[in-house]
């Protein structure tokens, strides 16, 4: 098969993430070109796929002016800088490999997906619980007809309180305005999942929600603006920025992001807790995206789905998927073994994923899954069942939007009638 050159637009922590896979796989991909504003992240990606000069850029628009001059392009920058270098690229005639979400808008998605069909070009979404080995397993076991006709599922996103902190309170996604809503960046992933899985259309949305907990009036009333301003609470509080960006070494997620560098020294990340967000605390910093939030959805078939969206947890993911022969669940722990229920036999099977079927690595294995999926869809001989085609992904993206719009409006949407709006 053909070896894929690829170009890289973001090289934060997602767009390292996949490149470093590649360059895992030399025989299947050759990453020749970064465009990254950061000097530290952009120089990684240099240093690791030996990259010259000229094939590095502090902006994505004088890499796509030399044309194309790769196969795909992944574009992995901040959620309301997608739709640009997309369409740039797909008017290219790259294919693209493109973070979740597709983009902030119902409208900026759909026009991706139109523009990559006009062109011809394929888009493969960074929805990576389609890759990983036990949701691959959940839909083999849907598909046989072991538990029959699905009927309902429940399903978890845990997103875990300090996580929660992180990225949606202190961080890049805490607020709607510079990002996009909670739902859509961080549970796209299930909203194309759980679509996936029951593999009908969706037929009506309806959503609960609020931002109720990281907001200013639960700040303890002797609380500083910051946590190294002598907050009394240092001891207690789990959000505590000393603790969590300083004085944790092992943390590379939470470091690097903190201080926008890689491999950050103490004095980059001081300066960081002093001056941003990152070391705010967390009942005082900008956020509007919801901490918590719930989906009903009603499939064709009259099949209906919950899911539950929740900050204040360890973190994780939990499914039950309710069939009328049957019942499957799991957890993405790494630990736990599906469990399959049968009425008939009345017997629990325990089915574990281990060695190359395992959930090792980011997102379960996704990440990997991904990049191999990837490379064998581009060479046209992949024979899997997780990589869906753009106006999928973008159809499922719009369960999202419809969920928020049922959220803010306190409606049930119907969601034929919803797409009518952007189809």
């Amino acid at each position: 098969m053909k070896k894929l050159k690829a170009i890289l637009i973001g090289a934060g922590a997602r767009g390292k993430i996949y490149t470093d896979k590649m360059a895992k796989l030399p025989e299947m991909f050759e990453v020749v070109a970064v465009a990254e504003p950061i000097e530290s992240r952009r120089n990684y990606i240099k240093k690791e796929h030996n990259l010259s000069d000229d094939m590095c850029f502090n902006d994505w628009k004088p890499l796509l002016e030399k044309g194309k001059i790769a196969d795909v392009a992944i574009i992995a920058t901040m959620d309301r800088d997608h739709f640009e270098p997309a369409m740039a690229s797909i008017s290219l005639g790259y294919d693209l490999l493109l973070e979740k979400p597709i983009a902030p808008t119902p409208e900026e998605c759909e026009k991706i997906a139109a523009y990559a069909n006009e062109k011809g070009v394929k888009v493969v979404i960074c929805t990576v619980l389609r890759y990983t080995p036990i949701f691959i397993k959940i839909k083999d076991i849907i598909d046989s007809g072991k538990i029959g006709k699905v009927m309902s599922i429940t399903h978890e996103e845990c997103v875990g309180n300090v996580h929660q902190s992180h990225s949606f309170v202190r961080g890049n996604w805490g607020n709607e305005e510079a990002s996009s809503c909670m739902l859509l960046q961080k549970s796209c992933h299930d909203m194309d999942i759980l679509q996936w899985l029951v593999g009908k259309k969706c037929k009506k949305v309806q959503s609960f929600g609020a931002l109720s907990y990281f907001k200013e009036e639960n700040a303890p009333t002797d609380a500083t603006d910051y946590c190294i301003q002598g907050c009394p609470h240092l001891d207690t509080c789990p959000y505590n920025a000393i603790k969590l960006y300083l004085d944790d070494k092992e943390n590379e997620w939470f470091r690097t992001t903190c201080a926008r560098e890689d491999n950050p020294t103490d004095e980059m990340i001081i300066d960081a807790i002093t001056n941003t967000q990152y070391g705010k605390c967390v009942f005082k910093c900008d956020n509007n995206v919801v901490d918590h939030q719930t989906v009903n959805l009603l499939f064709e078939d009259d099949i209906t789905v919950t899911f539950n969206m929740n900050a204040f947890n360890k973190g994780g993911r939990f499914i039950r998927i309710m069939g009328t022969e049957g019942e499957v669940s799991a957890a993405l722990d790494g630990e736990s073994p599906i469990r399959l229920y049968s009425f008939e036999s009345k017997e629990t099977e325990q089915i574990s994923l281990s060695g190359k079927d395992g959930m090792t690595g980011g997102h379960a294995g996704g990440d990997e899954g991904i990049v191999k999926a990837l490379y064998e869809y581009l060479n046209k001989t992949y024979n899997g069942k997780s990589v869906p085609e753009i106006n999928e992904s973008s159809m499922n993206h719009l369960i999202a939007f419809a969920a928020e719009e049922s959220r803010k409006t306190n409606t049930i949407v119907d969601f034929d009638e919803y797409i009518k709006k952007f189809r």
